[in-house]
């Protein structure tokens, strides 16, 4: 990655007030006709997939100002997208393509209650036909602005 100043910046934060500019994305893209509770659902899902497999996106643990400590979160910002069936079908597509990391969310996992019986749910269907509802990729900005084509902005 490179900072401002085309300097590299690696997994420390750059020293001083300039901004932080990120040559990665993390974006999560939900079906347009969810639930609201869904589509909370379904990040939360889709985010715990990347966190867990992609140290380079955690950052260092927070601390109060009393010193209780927190878990440490995503060093950048995960931007939501939203967009018809077809759209996450063809990002998945592209995703797939560019092998770039993700993750995945269909609709059978809204019946099933254990993460033993949402890997059987997924394992069960074949790739062409998974019934998609979420998409969470992680990679370079403009191969993940590439899957993304045809989405938009979450409001």
């Amino acid at each position: 990655m490179s900072g401002t100043n085309n300097q590299p910046v690696t997994g420390d934060e750059p020293t001083g007030n300039e901004p932080i500019r990120f040559d990665t994305k993390i974006a999560v893209l939900l079906r347009e006709d969810l639930e609201p509770w869904q589509r909370l659902n379904v990040t939360a899902f889709l985010v715990s997939g990347l966190g867990s497999t992609l140290p380079e996106v955690v950052g260092e643990p927070y601390e109060d100002a009393d010193g209780v400590s927190y878990l440490p979160m995503f060093r950048q910002p995960v931007l939501i997208f939203e967009g018809t069936k077809e759209t996450l079908t063809a990002a998945h597509t592209r995703a797939l393509s560019r092998a770039l990391p993700r993750s995945l969310f269909t609709a059978d996992l809204f019946t099933t209650g254990n993460d033993r019986d949402n890997r059987a749910a997924v394992r069960a269907v074949p790739t062409a036909q998974l019934d998609l509802v979420g998409l969470a990729v992680y990679g370079p900005r403009n191969g993940v602005d590439k899957v993304l084509k045809g989405a938009r902005m979450h409001p």
